[in-house]
């Protein structure tokens, strides 16, 4: 039989992991595994930069990625959702007063994947195609979600605290910049990104939670950069209002 001692170590590491209700230390792991230090570095690594792995610096331990769960329950959770949410963005698209697109996105460790979306007659082209992954950091629906988990879960899924990734130029760089849009996304109920995925384009989002207030979700608005804030806040209050009836709606309400 042909060995490949890299993926038996991984698939070991991850059954390791799911039968721990913490973060495990990387010492713990290294010994379990049979493996130098060293090369559990490596793993962990390569890990954590395919989102199955999150790290807890403070700790020195790793743990699973909401990546994990959501594979194996992935399918089934993502057709419940987008039949629950898709009347609510043909609804959302339909009310705007400009062209739009609308997005349903979950949270895959440190990036958003697209799961539904509804278009708008003269609507603009975008990149967020059912299926597409984009960095959770640069897109509303991103930091949307972010923004409704703890401080340090945020910095669990970026361990890279001073290097973040630009895909065109703007877009926070830093952790510290990051945790400020997080902040404003707070404050308003609602997130925003402008030419951070496609230059001309901006978008509003907003997360839903689940009973226990995880945000499963987030539900955004796509459309060509407006001059007026207040049309934009006007979207980002009408994506908050869809987010919070998807929210009722996981709850049985």
């Amino acid at each position: 039989m042909t060995q490949v001692p890299a993926a038996r170590s991984a698939l070991r590491m991850l059954r390791l992991l799911a039968e721990r209700s913490a973060p495990v230390p990387a010492s713990t792991l290294a010994r379990e595994l049979g493996v130098p230090r060293s090369s559990l570095y490596q793993l962990a690594r390569a890990m954590m930069d395919e989102g199955f792995l999150v790290h807890y610096p403070e700790e020195r331990a790793y743990g699973l990625s909401a990546l994990v769960s959501e594979i194996g329950a992935g399918s089934l959770q993502t057709d419940r959702l987008r039949r629950m949410t898709h009347p609510l963005l043909e609804r959302l698209v339909a009310a705007a007063p400009v062209p739009v697109v609308g997005h349903l996105a979950v949270l895959s460790g440190a990036e958003v994947t697209y799961v539904d979306r509804v278009s708008a007659p003269r609507a603009p082209t975008t990149v967020s195609n059912v299926g597409v992954r984009l960095p959770a950091h640069l897109t509303a629906t991103g930091r949307a979600a972010l923004a409704a988990l703890a401080r340090d879960q945020v910095r669990a899924l970026y361990p890279h605290r001073d290097s973040l990734y630009r895909r065109v130029g703007p877009g926070p760089t830093t952790l510290g910049e990051l945790d400020e849009l997080l902040r404003q996304a707070r404050s308003r109920g609602w997130a925003t990104e402008d030419g951070d995925i496609t230059p001309g384009y901006a978008s509003v989002a907003a997360a839903s939670a689940d009973r226990n207030g995880y945000p499963v979700a987030s539900i955004g608005l796509t459309f060509r950069t407006l001059p007026d804030a207040a049309a934009v806040a006007s979207l980002g209050a009408a994506v908050r209002q869809s987010a919070a009836a998807l929210t009722a709606r996981l709850a049985g309400h």
